[in-house]
């Protein structure tokens, strides 16, 4: 009789980052009441950001190459700054066989929780090389103001 190490999870364990990410998916699909079909994974994709302050300023800059700036849609409702648009399928025939497929296409929704009040009527937005780059003006009301003390 030979001994055999026991491992339960040994069939289950994912190969690479996109089993595990299946799996994920599949863990809170099951949870929330969507069960998904096994071996199709439905690809949602957002594009990378950066979000930072400056001392007048909340600046945003999103990756959103192949766009065209008429396929960005930006809203600010209160404190929440929201990027919509759609990256469209331009990779050839829709009847080829792909052998790899790994840019990303379809909508997009990001929202960002802004940190300060700003002023939404002076927001600024520029696109270039792919980078979508929104300057937010800080309210007047919360920048540090010099106060000039008096010699008496």
């Amino acid at each position: 009789m030979a001994l055999i190490r026991f491992r339960p999870l040994s069939q289950d364990l994912p190969r690479d980052l996109t089993d595990i990410q299946s799996h994920m998916n599949r863990l809170f699909d099951n949870f929330i009441g969507q069960p998904s079909s096994p071996g199709v994974v439905e690809r949602v994709w957002a594009p990378a950001a950066d979000m930072y302050e400056t001392g007048n300023e909340v600046v945003v800059a999103a990756e959103l190459p192949g766009l065209n700036e008429k396929d960005i849609h930006l809203s600010i409702t209160g404190d929440l700054l929201t990027i919509r648009g759609e990256r469209r399928w331009t990779g050839g025939a829709e009847d080829a066989t792909h052998y790899r497929q790994e840019r990303w296409f379809g909508k997009f929704e990001r929202g960002f929780s802004l940190p300060v009040p700003v002023e939404t009527g002076q927001v600024k937005a520029t696109y270039r090389d792919g980078v979508l780059t929104v300057k937010l003006p800080k309210s007047e009301a919360i920048k540090p103001k010099e106060i000039k003390i008096d010699a008496v």
